[in-house]
């Protein structure tokens, strides 16, 4: 009754099991058309990351500085808002915040075109969320990537 092959797909994880399969997994990106290095490809993780982090920090300075007037406990309530209007008027404008500039990445759609001011407006709203951003498919893009058709790439 123990199968122990049942057992070790189980062990190894879904990719494993998959492999086996013969399911055929690529590099991220492959599934878009994009690259696999160099620009065009998809950011890596850790440049979101980063680049997510720079924003923030940019817009706490700017709520402490210019709204909050000094006080931090307001600039941190102020932050959040802050961060959504540049955010959306970066992205929609030159398709990446100062972060991502920073970073060396872009937001484009799909299919490579602009991410339109509805399309960022709705990106940045699911971003705040914070639980579409963190629900990823296999080639690390957000729900909020995917409800406006977009991807993140390097530049």
């Amino acid at each position: 009754m123990d199968n122990r092959e049942v057992m070790g797909s189980w062990l190894s994880g879904p990719r494993a099991a998959a492999e086996k399969m013969g399911a055929e997994f690529g590099y991220r990106g492959e599934r878009l058309g994009l690259p696999e290095h160099g620009p065009g490809s998809i950011a890596s993780v850790g440049r979101r990351i980063a680049a997510l982090f720079v924003d923030w920090v940019l817009s706490v300075l700017i709520a402490y500085g210019l709204i909050a007037h000094r006080d931090l406990h307001q600039a941190n309530n102020w932050a959040l808002v802050v961060f959504a209007v540049v955010s959306v008027i970066s992205l929609g404008l030159v398709g990446s915040t100062p972060g991502k500039m920073i970073m060396r990445t872009r937001v484009v759609q799909v299919d490579g075109g602009r991410l339109s001011p509805v399309g960022a407006a709705l990106r940045t709203l699911l971003l705040i969320l914070v639980v579409p951003a963190v629900v990823w498919d296999r080639d690390t893009r957000g729900l909020h990537d995917k409800a406006v058709k977009a991807v993140q790439v390097r530049i």
